[in-house]
């Protein structure tokens, strides 16, 4: 039985095929490309090397959910699209059960978690139970038993969970870096990290798994499928919120735990990979048909000579911006931050940790243009210390105005 595995629901891009109980081919990359890019370059060098003709292969499985809404439409159209040309059967298997099925015989407590921001994550707890076909036959099997379904859970919730099992658990997936300190705070039980080769997802184990789904008969209608997202995504909320009408009155705002004046927390981080659909959405409401595209935004971050950071409220992506070191001169090529996140001084936040970030990459000087009516932005960098030293007539279009250089020299007081 041939299967050809897709997952592309978190950080990690990576495609399988396996034959019964053979990998045949592997192929797994984390890095600042996006799964668009990656997916079927992946598939082609696996046809390529193992000489595979996709016509025998059995059945396409995929990654069901939950993880990014982005990466797993990706797989999900990728899977769909390889079924209905081929008229093969679809396996859909959930990501965190694909995700524990790499541990297969481990006695242990097995939680994987990925990062579902907004201080949650996806998770779900398994373990392995030893079984004989019969009493003749030496050969141990195990299958694997879910004690709490994936869902999506706070920290704390997750963990009063692994507390009340009480049982030593190996912890893995990318929500284990982001809330490693708190769950050393929370947990009472003892746990494992998985290691590098087992802590992420792997196309191979969503295979192994879809291989006994399949023996199962546990197919689905790929015309039909859609993934398993466990809640609804930022811009659905927001537009569910705004089609009801719903405001928070300040009587709301002190139940939930916030008064009035304060706001989420602002996080500073590089930019992902998976963070690209997010900022050039960001760059087009703000800067309209001079915004960067995707592809520029993902071919400049993935330069050794620059520094790209966004801006992240509440678990979603609210700012962008990047500068890139020319013979030691940084030129300063993004600032964005959405609309609903202005005044709250992010982009000062994002600004002042760029000009720090490209002193560390040789910028001894930094430069920016901007319009001549932008007199926020203006304000902005004139507060940063950037001083204006010239003037473009006419450099803008739609609408024209001139453009503004700015400087920060390396004799400029920060």
């Amino acid at each position: 039985m041939k299967i050809l595995a897709l997952d592309t629901s978190g950080l990690v891009c990576t495609v399988a095929v396996t034959e019964d109980d053979r990998l045949l081919s592997e192929f797994s990359i984390q890095h600042k490309i996006t799964h668009s890019e990656l997916l079927l370059p992946m598939m082609e060098q696996i046809k390529n090397r193992i000489s595979l003709d996709f016509n025998t292969i059995d059945a396409v499985a995929v990654s069901a959910g939950p993880g990014s809404f982005t990466g797993l439409r990706i797989g999900c159209a990728t899977a769909k699209g390889l079924c209905l040309a081929m008229n093969k059967p679809m396996v859909a298997v959930p990501t965190l059960d694909a995700m524990a099925y790499q541990f297969y015989g481990s006695e242990y407590v097995i939680c994987p978690m990925m990062d579902a921001r907004r201080n949650q994550v996806y998770t779900g707890v398994y373990t392995f139970v030893p079984e004989k076909e019969n009493e003749k036959h030496r050969e141990i099997f195990f299958s694997m038993k879910t004690i709490k379904a994936q869902s999506a859970m706070s920290i704390n919730d997750i963990a009063e969970e692994l507390n009340n099992i009480g049982k030593t658990v190996i912890l893995l997936g990318d929500g284990i870096p982001v809330y490693r300190d708190k769950l050393e705070e929370l947990l009472k039980v003892n746990y494992i990290l998985a290691p590098a080769h087992m802590n992420r997802q792997r196309a191979s184990a969503l295979a192994a798994l879809a291989t006994i789904y399949l023996r199962e008969g546990k197919t689905v209608d790929a015309d039909s499928f859609s993934p398993e997202y466990l809640r609804a995504s930022q811009a659905e909320r927001e537009a569910a919120e705004k089609a009801a009408g719903k405001k928070e009155t300040k009587a709301d705002s002190e139940k939930n735990g916030r008064k009035s004046g304060i706001t989420s927390p602002i996080y500073i981080r590089d930019l992902k990979a998976e963070d690209i659909t997010a900022a050039a959405e960001i760059e087009k409401a703000c800067l309209g048909a001079e915004a960067w595209t995707e592809k520029q935004l993902l071919e400049a971050a993935t330069r050794d000579d620059t520094v790209y950071l966004v801006a992240e409220v509440s678990g979603e992506v609210a700012g962008l911006c990047g500068v890139r070191n020319i013979s030691g001169e940084g030129e300063v090529t993004n600032v964005s931050v959405s609309e609903s996140s202005r005044g709250k001084g992010i982009a000062f936040e994002m600004l002042s940790k760029l000009l720090l970030r490209g002193k560390a990459i040789g910028c001894e000087s930094f430069t920016l243009e901007v319009r001549g009516e932008n007199k926020a932005a203006r304000g902005l960098y004139e507060k940063l210390g950037f001083v204006n030293e010239g003037t473009r007539p006419g450099f803008y279009e739609s609408p024209k105005d001139d453009a503004i250089i700015y400087w920060k020299r390396n004799n400029t007081n920060d």
